[in-house]
């Protein structure tokens, strides 16, 4: 029944009770970068950049292929290879309690994804490693995939583009399986090339570890999306080591270009098109 007051009117009181209409959970972000609030579906449609401060935003595996390749040209290649627990390695859980969690989280077998497709027209190997499956760490099934790639490469005189996600290094649950593929793929990138293979490496926020250690610092050509992390130890662990003062840009993108570890810094609006002039340059 409808309360009212004195005059016939409806009671205020009584609209207060009516439950109130919040706001979609996940429409907003905050800004890493700029620290404000901004609009998700705007962010999304910019290339996952914020459209206040240039902020590059971590880009899933998915959305980077569609970003880079030509539509409908990419063909994954080793998709079920799934990583195993050799070690029987348990923390806080089971290893292999966490693959598991991590791949119903994620909907990836592992933290890379390798493959051939086109980008605008030109034929190439794509190979991604993605922070969000263990901080997009190398265990053996991400090292393994990724030498295949480098393989076929070699194989098929393709050129080879690899980006990397990768803030965990050497994934530690699989001990030395893991460090070995550091040097197994350091040595397929050898190999392709003294076959006059052209290898580009793009490094985003982060590349750290033992990623950053091994094929991620080998490419023919480095390229850095800006304000990437990219290091091998980060930067707190190198202060508190070295008892110094680091610069406030310290392993960022810009830091490493200026003393010469990337040959370029190359914004995500433009980042297809210049790596197709690279390949073009390069290869015809």
């Amino acid at each position: 029944m409808t309360t009212t007051n004195q005059t016939g009117q409806r009671s205020w009181l009584q609209d207060m009770k009516r439950p109130k209409r919040g706001v979609p959970e996940g429409l907003w972000l905050r800004c890493d970068g700029c620290g404000g609030t901004v609009f998700r579906n705007q962010v999304e449609e910019n290339l996952s950049i914020c459209p206040e401060c240039d902020h590059h935003f971590y880009v899933a595996t998915s959305a980077r292929i569609r970003q880079l390749m030509d539509p409908d040209s990419f063909e994954e290649w080793y998709a079920d290879m799934r990583p195993t627990d050799p070690l029987g390695f348990a923390d806080r859980k089971p290893y292999a309690e966490r693959l598991v969690d991590e791949q119903q989280r994620t909907g990836m077998t592992d933290a890379c994804t390798v493959g051939r497709g086109y980008m605008r027209g030109r034929p190439l190997v794509f190979g991604m490693t993605d922070s969000a499956f263990i901080m997009g760490s190398m265990g053996s099934v991400v090292g393994e995939k990724l030498c295949r790639a480098v393989e076929q490469a070699t194989e098929m005189s393709l050129p080879l583009v690899i980006v990397s996600g990768s803030g965990g290094g050497a994934r530690m649950h699989e001990g030395i399986i893991s460090l070995m593929q550091m040097a197994k793929v350091s040595a397929a990138l050898a190999r392709f090339r003294r076959a006059r293979g052209l290898f580009i490496s793009v490094l985003t926020n982060p590349t750290m570890g033992g990623v950053a250690a091994s094929f991620a610092s080998l490419g023919d050509v480095i390229i850095a999306e800006p304000n990437a992390l990219v290091g091998f130890a980060g930067p707190r662990v190198v202060q508190a080591t070295c008892k110094i003062e680091l610069p406030d840009d310290f392993q960022t993108s810009e830091f490493l270009l200026k003393h010469g570890f990337v040959d370029r810094i190359i914004h995500r609006a433009q980042l297809r098109s210049e790596l197709a002039r690279i390949i073009d340059y390069c290869v015809h």
